[in-house]
């Protein structure tokens, strides 16, 4: 077996491999044949899977060491790849790639637990909780995984050539939800911990810093270790996507390959709601304390209500507007907008951490209009904003953005139309813009949407400065992103076959669902 870090490394980069591929195929692009890329030697110098001393046996000291399926000894000898057709390898080189991605994934979270967490310098300069709320459940999260790891490796040893990985995936669900869910829901306090322990634990900073330094964290730092449970059930759902797109339709491998995309997509969505739920309530205690009414008593913490959006804009100030040769002049001061999910609040700030509201209004009384392309002789990203009570008006606004995107994302976030229905409109035959996610993207505002690679994404606008609105079309998440995180699909096969897939998943999900 190969050593452990770079067992990691030979691991991670196959997986990269794995994803980029699943790009290509997505975009229409996949090669000739599927172990294009995989045959070099890495550049890190790790053997390729066919310079690997053969051995009966496809494992090492933790997971597979072959990165794909058709190079593990035993297959390769057993005279019955012929027999396979294409896309049978296909989904047999995708249920693979779901073990030893958790072997790789296993091996991270060990450098988690006994490299960080239990190292005898950190404990003696973090209190008991500091402790808790740092590293969680980590423990138990890696134990969970490595018993559903050595169950897909007995199922592997079991039968080499045929085996399943998705119904081991739907046993374990119970068992990933138990540790997944409190973990993620720590984020927040785990996110605060580590920012409060670097500014004001005076020890931390250097422990932490002679920690990362050993080769074993291959110059990654703690914290890319303690998002790896965020990263892993998203990208096990992704996985198990993947089976499910190459299982043949009516089949018992895509009845059992749904249940378990199923239970992901629940256990993904309650990690999500928690953990929504949990900072949008920290949120509005926060903005509380510095939001001011004129006069007015209006409670701002409430169950339901959330921050959609915050900034700043420039309010037009038609008054005092001028002319200066041929040029309109627009005086301008800055104007402060918190939406709600609910209602929207216009206020000045009265410091930097004071906002005094001067009107506002329920979300459903607000109307819009974009002016950027009627105002002939203005330059700048302006709409015309009304706020209305009932069927009066009560305040209106001409509001200048700096940029297209913000303009755009002010009234995309006032006015959200329902993202499914792009979506659920489309059948099989029609053509929408279609861009793929090439690099991972965090999102940094509340209407930005978080990608992940390989990620396919309904385009709904594209700006002049480089933003995108897109439709996610695995879940109809809707949001903003960068353009350079994204590539357009060009090929219109590769467009109608990813809808089509796209279609068939919701298909077989919801007759599960309506069997259920």
């Amino acid at each position: 077996s190969l050593p452990g870090h770079t067992h990691l490394l030979f691991l991670r980069r196959f997986y990269d491999v794995a994803i980029n591929r699943e790009i290509q195929r997505q975009q229409g692009k996949e090669p000739g044949t599927e172990e294009e890329g995989l045959r070099d030697e890495g550049s890190d110098g790790t053997p390729s899977p066919s310079n690997l001393s053969p051995s009966s046996s496809f494992r090492s000291s933790r997971g597979s060491a072959f990165a794909l399926w058709q190079d593990i000894p035993d297959v390769r000898c057993s005279g019955q790849l012929d027999n396979f057709s294409n896309e049978e390898r296909k989904l047999q080189e995708a249920k693979f790639e779901l073990v030893t991605s958790e072997a790789s994934y296993i091996r991270s979270l060990t450098i988690a637990v006994d490299h960080f967490m239990l190292s005898q310098e950190l404990a003696e300069c973090l209190g008991a909780q500091d402790k808790q709320w740092l590293f969680s459940k980590l423990p138990e999260v890696k134990d969970v995984s490595e018993r559903f790891l050595q169950d897909l490796e007995h199922r592997l040893e079991e039968d080499i050539l045929r085996f399943d990985v998705c119904d081991i995936v739907l046993e374990h669900c119970p068992a990933l939800r138990r540790v997944y869910l409190p973990y993620v829901t720590n984020q927040a306090y785990q996110e605060q911990t580590y920012q409060r322990l670097l500014h004001e634990n005076p020890r931390f900073p250097g422990i932490l810093a002679r920690l990362e330094e050993d080769p074993v964290c291959q110059r990654l730092p703690l914290t890319s270790f303690l998002i790896l449970p965020f990263q892993r059930i998203t990208r096990l759902k992704m996985l198990v996507e993947n089976i499910l797109k190459r299982t043949t339709p009516g089949s018992r491998d895509e009845d059992t390959a749904t249940k378990a995309f199923n239970e992901l997509k629940k256990i993904i969505k309650e990690c999500n709601s928690s953990v929504q739920s949990m900072k949008r309530m920290e949120e509005l205690i926060h903005l509380n304390k510095k939001i001011h009414f004129e006069g007015k008593i209006f409670p701002l913490i409430s169950q339901s209500r959330w921050l959609v959006k915050h900034g700043e804009l420039l309010e037009v100030d038609t008054q005092l507007m001028s002319i200066s040769g041929s040029k309109l002049k627009l005086p301008t001061k800055p104007v402060y907008l918190h939406l709600f999910n609910d209602c929207l609040l216009l206020s000045r700030r009265k410091d930097t951490w004071k906002f005094m509201v001067f009107v506002h209004a329920k979300i459903g009384e607000l109307k819009v209009k974009d002016l950027s392309q009627k105002l002939q002789g203005i330059s700048g990203f302006i709409f015309h904003l009304q706020l209305c009570e009932g069927q009066q008006l009560k305040h209106q606004i001409l509001l200048k953005s700096h940029t297209e995107s913000g303009k755009q994302r002010w009234i995309t976030a006032m006015f959200p139309s329902d993202p499914l229905e792009d979506i659920e409109q489309a059948s099989e035959n029609d053509d929408i813009s279609q861009v793929q996610c090439i690099k991972s993207y965090q999102a940094q505002e509340h209407d930005e949407l978080t990608l992940e690679k390989a990620d396919i994404l309904h385009a709904k606008t594209i700006t002049s400065d480089g933003w995108v609105e897109g439709i996610r079309l695995s879940d109809g998440e809707r949001g903003w992103f960068p353009k350079t995180y994204v590539e357009e699909i060009t090929s219109r096969s590769a467009r109608l076959r990813n809808l089509r897939e796209n279609i068939r998943i919701k298909c077989v999900t919801q007759k599960l669902e309506g069997e259920d």
